[in-house]
């Protein structure tokens, strides 16, 4: 039922007041429930925070807690990364390379080009400073084939010549441009990526990642060159055996 409209100087009606007592009853059994419903979804927030606290943890190298960390290369422990040598056996030289300072032969089968790696297994005082370095020389369509870093981001600064560059996303969009001398070009971390030199000449660059030990997987090498059985492969890429077989051939006489 309606309550009766209330004027001033008249008693408040009883039902209107019984009502309203009844709100209030019902308002105050609902607050509990209120607050446990609030606290019970703050705490499920702060669980899964806390759930997803270690995944972040470890979604980078942890920072270093000593000056440096020269690599032991002659140790033979196995560690996540590359053991320390004592501190008093470092020396200056650990903190030198000079490994970048020529060209690369790149009279080779392997794309008429080279690497020179300057990682912590070249450079033993990278060790856990994340960084790293190599240098990249290029004959005349000299290549550097699809390869991914799965660790690391990857910036490349030409020295010299024209080289076509690129990265694949991972919705399969290429992202490829021209650069000349002077130009950057950056690589997203573990993104399917390549260099080609299209100039007239030699050409070289130098990268830098943001690790001190990228990895690297030459993508062709490991679908043709691990041992991937030929089913897999003629699935794949709707090669016949006889295909399979001679891209198998090509990557096995590289290896020698």
């Amino acid at each position: 039922m309606m309550c009766r409209k209330w004027q001033h100087g008249q008693p408040f009606p009883k039902r209107c007041s019984q009502n309203g007592s009844k709100q209030t009853k019902s308002r105050k059994l609902h607050e509990p429930l209120r607050l446990i419903n609030s606290l019970s979804n703050g705490l499920a927030l702060l669980v899964l925070q806390l759930a997803l606290s270690p995944m972040m943890a470890i979604a980078s190298d942890a920072d270093p807690e000593q000056d440096f960390c020269v690599a032991d290369l002659a140790s033979t422990t196995l560690v996540n990364g590359l053991v320390c040598k004592s501190a008093a056996a470092v020396t200056a030289n650990d903190f030198l390379f000079h490994g970048l300072a020529t060209s690369g032969n790149t009279n080779n089968a392997a794309g008429r080009s080279a690497v020179a790696p300057a990682f912590a297994a070249q450079f033993p005082g990278l060790n856990t400073l994340g960084i790293s370095m190599a240098r990249l020389d290029f004959a005349q369509g000299g290549l550097v084939p699809p390869h991914t870093h799965p660790r690391a981001s990857e910036i490349l600064f030409v020295l010299e010549g024209s080289l076509l560059v690129g990265f694949v996303s991972t919705d399969n969009k290429l992202f490829a441009v021209t650069v000349n001398a002077g130009d950057v070009f950056v690589f997203p971390r573990g993104l399917l990526h390549f260099e080609l030199n299209v100039g007239e000449g030699n050409a070289a660059a130098i990268a830098a990642l943001n690790i001190q030990n990228p990895g690297v997987q030459a993508r062709a090498a490991a679908l043709f060159g691990s041992g991937i059985s030929d089913v897999v492969l003629e699935k794949a890429f709707g090669l016949s055996e006889n295909a399979v077989d001679h891209i198998k051939t090509i990557f096995a006489a590289l290896k020698v």
